[in-house]
């Protein structure tokens, strides 16, 4: 396996500028994953590192050598698309075995049989190895796709949403699975998401993007906890972080313009009054919708509470966040 390190790298695509003077290093072994809305240069910095497009500027480098003027193939990538690319003459078997069969992995027989079917295995996909592609069900496409790129042994993997197809409970026992793969081979991961759960559950590191800059770099423990902004501050958090006038409560900062508190960082307690306008139960946990003023806050509170719609309740900022005019943290 091998590290990955950007260095300055833009791209633009004639006006529209898709990476702005990127600099990252993906260690080797992590499991890094890239946060950002449609158009902030996700899969473009994806593309750029696998060779599938040439950046304008900057160096990209794995494992210490120089990508410049080296094919895909050439680099060593396996990657991972969001639209699934199979092959629809071949079976889902052929499929699989398909990279191994490459003239420049050479890989006996035997190998490549035992690794499709471990592979197909971890892939709930086994009793599908001897069906066309095209009998398959576009979940089922999908997880042929990753299996394609799990059997190899590349220097990273790249992976472009790949399990934005599948249905809520596969997506989960796949999480779930890639990250043991991960952790088990040791591999380099790259993996564009929009999926926060993924991110929390998945990544080493986590990359935030905007308009094709990377704004914030680190754990996700550490961006949800010490987000440089406003808007790294929303990548992450499930529901996502209330962001309210920093004088709804007192002790705010003299520059403070916005505060920002995480759901469960809201607590019952001396404070103003917000009205409950729903009680949402699920299970584990009960999220309460709140109105401060004419401002909607999300919160948690007991499973078990007897808070209904209608009820007024005072709360107390735990753990807040302030930021500036500009939705810069202040420290």
């Amino acid at each position: 396996m091998a590290d990955v390190v950007l260095s300055s790298i833009s791209k633009s695509f004639g006006a529209t500028c898709a990476l702005d003077d990127v600099t990252m290093t993906v260690p080797d072994g992590a499991f890094v994953v890239l946060l950002g809305p449609t158009g902030a240069g996700k899969t473009t910095l994806l593309r750029t590192v696998s060779g599938l497009e040439t950046q304008d500027k900057g160096d990209v480098r794995i494992g210490g050598r120089s990508m410049a003027g080296l094919t895909p193939a050439q680099r060593n990538i396996a990657m991972v698309f969001q639209q699934y690319s199979l092959y629809p003459h071949m079976t889902v078997r052929q499929n699989l075995e398909f990279p191994l069969k490459s003239p420049l992995l050479r890989t006996p027989q035997p190998v490549i049989d035992q690794k499709v079917k471990a592979i197909a295995e971890v892939l709930q996909i086994a009793h599908k190895l001897d069906n066309r592609a095209t009998a398959l069900s576009g979940g089922e496409m999908q997880r042929v796709s990753i299996g394609r790129a799990l059997v190899r042994n590349p220097q990273i993997y790249l992976m472009d949403e790949p399990l934005s197809s599948l249905d809520a409970k596969l997506r989960s026992d796949l999480r779930v699975e890639l990250k043991n793969i991960q952790a088990q081979s040791g591999a380099t991961f790259l993996y564009v998401t929009h999926d926060q759960i993924e991110a929390m559950t998945m990544a080493t590191h986590v990359g935030v993007l905007k308009e094709g800059r990377l704004v914030q770099f680190g754990s996700p423990r550490e961006i949800y906890e010490t987000p440089v902004s406003i808007y790294a501050a929303t990548r992450l958090g499930q529901p996502r972080i209330n962001v309210l006038p920093a004088n709804l409560f007192p002790g705010a900062p003299a520059r403070a313009h916005s505060i920002g508190l995480r759901p469960e960082h809201i607590h019952q307690g001396e404070g103003p009054e917000a009205r409950v306008t729903r009680v949402e139960h699920l299970g584990d946990q009960t999220r309460l919708h709140l109105t401060l003023g004419e401002h909607p806050i999300i919160t948690v509170t007991d499973a078990h509470t007897a808070l209904k719609g209608g009820d007024v309740i005072r709360i107390q900022p735990r753990e807040p966040l302030y930021f500036d005019a500009a939705g810069m943290r202040l420290i």
